[in-house]
This record gives structure tokens, sequence and C-alpha cells, in this order.
């Protein structure tokens, strides 16, 4: 996939609201309200190169928490989709106080990440593009602090037999037209399309993720929209 996002890094976050409606905005904020990061909090924002999540996480810390001590670490595989996020925090006071760095990273091998070092662990739409999402779970866990959080929203799978069904052909045929329409290239949303169709439902990774020794309450999960999006808010262990 990493291809993919080369072509389509500058219009992605664009391209990505028109395809959901604006959704996405709406998703990404909940989210990190969901959350509820403490002041002070250094957060590793993984396939975060465009800074959509870290942007607003930096802002809840600044208006609700009144905190100017928090950070994000933002780390993505594609150097295109990190540059992006670099001239969108160019003249920011968060760049210049160094609350929020960049780095070029894989999410299945966090080599540069220290063991238990980082409050949370976020990654937003980026786990159904892994070949091995159960290897970055496991350095998820890896890097998170005892007692410390994990934050994934990822795209889900929609079990109401109508609404499902709308959404499966929206995927299938209405993003590769969107793709093509909004951003000249068909071929790359075919393939975002695919890897998130092909993800697994909601139920099986929430497994996963306690597979890795995350501890999820409830079912595990939160339905955005019916489960078009999916909220996965867990916790290390203090023991751990």
């Amino acid at each position: 996939m990493g291809d993919v996002y080369c072509k389509v890094a500058d219009r992605y976050d664009t391209v990505s609201d028109m395809i959901s409606m604006s959704m996405n905005k709406r998703w990404k904020q909940r989210f990190i309200e969901q959350m509820r990061p403490m002041p002070g909090d250094k957060m590793l924002d993984v396939a975060g190169g465009t800074c959509e999540v870290a942007r607003r996480y930096l802002q809840y810390q600044d208006t609700v928490n009144h905190d100017t001590t928090s950070s994000v670490h933002v780390v993505d595989f594609n150097d295109s989709m990190l540059q992006v996020g670099r001239r969108r925090m160019a003249q920011s006071s968060w760049m210049d106080n160094e609350r929020v760095t960049f780095a070029q990273g894989n999410a299945e091998d966090l080599a540069d990440v220290p063991d238990n070092s980082v409050d949370i662990y976020c990654i937003s739409a980026g786990m159904h593009n892994l070949p091995h999402p159960e290897r970055a779970l496991c350095e998820a866990y890896r890097v998170v602090k005892p007692g410390g959080q994990f934050a994934c929203l990822e795209y889900g799978h929609t079990d109401m037999p109508v609404i499902g069904q709308i959404c499966r052909w929206y995927w299938d045929t209405g993003i590769p037209f969107l793709g093509q329409v909004l951003a000249n290239d068909r071929v790359s949303y075919e393939r975002l399309a695919h890897s998130v169709r092909t993800f697994p439902h909601q139920k099986r990774f929430a497994q996963a993720i306690r597979h890795a020794g995350f501890h999820l309450p409830g079912a595990g999960y939160e339905l955005y929209q019916w489960g078009m999006m999916v909220a996965y808010i867990g916790s290390k262990p203090r023991t751990a």
C-alpha cells in the first residue's frame, strides 16, 4: 500500500473527508474526546503522517486540559505522508516548542521507540494497511507504559443487513469511482477499498487486541455510524 499513499498524500485528508461526507473529521474528534488524554501525556501516533489526529490531540490538551507539556511523536512508514504533516505543523507553536516530532518507521517494528515509554499508543485508519496487524499490536503493547492507553480507530463492518449491503457497495463501487473523480486515481482507491473490506470484523480484531495483552472494557469496541468506523480504546495492565 505504500505506493498508493505516495500518490494520494497531498490530497489524502481532503479526499477522505469528501468520501466520508465529512464524517471522517467528526469520527476523529470523537475518538480524541473518548481517549480523554491527561495533562503531560506523551502520545505515539502511528501511521499518523498527515497529523490530522496529532493536531486534534494537541488542541484538546491546549483547550480542555490547559496543558502545554503534552507531546506527540508521529511515525509513518510513508515519507510523503510525513512531509504533508511537517508542512501543516511548520508554523505552529507545537513545532516550535518540540511538542510534535516526526520519524519514518514501521508499525510492525518500532525499533526506535523504547519499551514502556509512551502514555498513549494511537493508530487511526492504519491497521488495515499492515500485512501483519498482530505484530503491530505486539509492538504497541511493548512501547506503552503499564497503565497506559491503546487507542485504535479503524474501518469496520456494518452488520445491519440493508445498511451493510449499501456500505459494501459503496466500498466496492462508490469509493473507486469517487477516487477517480476527486483524485484522478481509481486504482489506488480500489486497493484502499480492498484492504478495508478484507480487514477482520471488529469482534475478531477486539480478540486480537486482547490476545496482545491489552484490556478492553465491555464488548471491546464502539461503533461509529453503524460500524463504518470502529473505536477500540483499552489499557495495558498496571502490573505488566
